[in-house]
């Protein structure tokens, strides 16, 4: 293992440094369109009346008329989830910790109940108009929002941010992304410029583990974990080529939908924590829209020749239950022979938190106190990947002033950070944060033993955020 040099000096040095970037950040804030979130709003409430009238039509509005009368209130998650599990008698997909059905947005979109996407389009529009654009136009002074960022409030030693909170704007949904981000500008003359990590967790995790097979993962241009996991998970070495006529790019959206689905409802859950239980609930209900119960033929996703449920009752998983035991063993493959050196770290890191009550990053940052198991594997690889983006926040930040730049960094959201940059000084900007992200925080970090990549997107000058697209960095000699 690698020497951590790291003292709590250093790290109270990053918080200090890292507070000063981040005040000149607030201090420069993003301009803020309030003529557009006026007309937005004024649309999406037109929007809610003619949905909300739909909705009221549905079997679910109905029954929920006739027991609440005149206490209805449709915006009521008491009063969904007992139309929903005691009326209706539907199937919770998940449960709260007391037992009762979810009514959170992952387990509502796995119902099938007359109305109930009218329902959850009806949120979506009340959440963007009163919460992100109303937030919007609150927080602004003089046309600008100052977000504030915080590095005092979270265990985790990450951040957080208020008045408004940039990173709770939805990434998923298309439409409510844009819809936000279509408020936001640089200063006139300029572009906004992001710039994010690539996997940034997996790589600090991987300086915590050492598995050499995620290694290979990780540096080889031919090896996709993804991919691997998902040929396993939904049962396709030799699939695609047993199949005659299938055209190549039907194949490959194929691919890419079942990669997908494996990358976001097994790979990244089991890192953080999570378990084959509710993978199966992600992967077989969520992303392959099957449900829970045995299957039928003809149901779920579209395949090249058949339908998913088709395909795994072919393959002698002809139910939910039985997915869930071939994911178990999917999980137990996954830890002891796929990623076996991950695994044992995992119960090491765990087993010396336990005898110490405490356990240090590689950054000069302790972290102490009861944890649940998932906190004391992730906290140290969360914390410590935010540090590195933070260290070149901090070193951005000072070439920045000491070279005169006209441009600013303006917020950071997870593993990016977010620039309002001058035209004339875009190539140069984009240069030196490669430079930093990749040859110099390495260098100023020796525990840093894996090659680490930033992606950029760039806006077009007095573009709002929504029309962000690919920027190709400079290479760095």
């Amino acid at each position: 293992m690698v020497n951590v040099s790291l003292t709590t000096q250093d790290a109270y040095n990053l918080m200090h440094n890292g507070i000063l970037a981040f005040q000149r950040a607030e201090k420069a804030g993003i301009r803020i369109d309030t003529n557009y979130c006026e007309r937005k709003q004024n649309h999406l409430t037109r929007k809610e009346d003619r949905l909300l009238r739909l909705f009221k039509t549905t079997e679910l509005a109905h029954k929920w008329k006739r027991k609440y009368k005149e206490k209805t209130n449709y915006n009521s998650d008491y009063q969904l989830g007992d139309m929903l599990y005691n009326v209706l008698q539907a199937e919770p997909p998940k449960r709260t910790s007391s037992g009762k059905g979810s009514v959170d947005e992952e387990a509502l979109r796995q119902l099938d109940v007359d109305g109930l996407q009218r329902l959850l389009d009806l949120r979506k529009i009340r959440k963007t108009r009163d919460t992100y654009l109303e937030n919007f136009k609150r927080e602004q002074v003089g046309g600008y929002i100052h977000p504030i960022i915080n590095l005092h409030t979270t265990q985790t030693f990450r951040p957080s941010t208020n008045n408004p909170n940039l990173a709770n704007i939805p990434k998923r949904d298309a439409w409510m992304h844009k819809a936000c981000r279509q408020a936001l500008f640089p200063r006139p003359g300029h572009q906004l410029f992001e710039v994010d990590f690539g996997a940034l967790e997996v790589m600090i995790a991987y300086c915590y583990h050492k598995d050499p097979n995620m290694y290979e993962y990780l540096t080889s241009d031919e090896a996709d974990m993804h991919g691997d996991m998902a040929k396993q998970i939904f049962i396709l070495d030799g699939y695609f080529e047993r199949i005659q006529n299938a055209g190549g790019l039907k194949k490959v959206a194929t691919l890419k939908t079942l990669r997908d689905a494996t990358k976001n409802g097994f790979v990244f859950p089991q890192f953080y924590g999570d378990y084959h239980g509710n993978n199966a609930i992600s992967l077989a209900c969520e992303w392959g829209k099957l449900p829970k119960g045995k299957w039928k033929k003809g149901q779920g996703i579209p395949m090249p020749d058949c339908y998913l449920s088709d395909h795994f009752i072919r393959n002698g998983i002809k139910s939910f239950d039985d997915f869930v035991e071939h994911m178990k063993k999917i999980e137990e493959d996954f830890w002891n022979r796929r990623f076996a050196e991950y695994g044992n770290w995992r119960e090491n890191w765990l087993e010396k938190y336990r005898e110490n009550g405490y356990f240090d990053m590689f950054t000069g940052f302790r972290c102490k106190g009861v944890m649940r198991k998932n906190e004391v594997i992730n906290y140290p690889v969360q914390g410590a990947a935010f540090h590195c983006l933070l260290w070149c926040f901090i070193e951005v930040d000072r070439i920045a002033q000491e070279e005169g730049w006209d441009s600013r960094l303006v917020n950071q959201i997870y593993d990016s950070m977010i620039l309002d940059v001058h035209p004339d000084e875009l190539e140069h900007v984009a240069w030196t944060i490669n430079k930093v992200a990749t040859v110099d925080l390495p260098n100023a970090w020796p525990w840093i033993q894996i090659p680490l990549e930033v992606e950029a997107d760039a806006c077009p000058v007095d573009h709002s955020w929504a029309m962000k697209e690919s920027y190709e960095l400079p290479k760095v000699a």
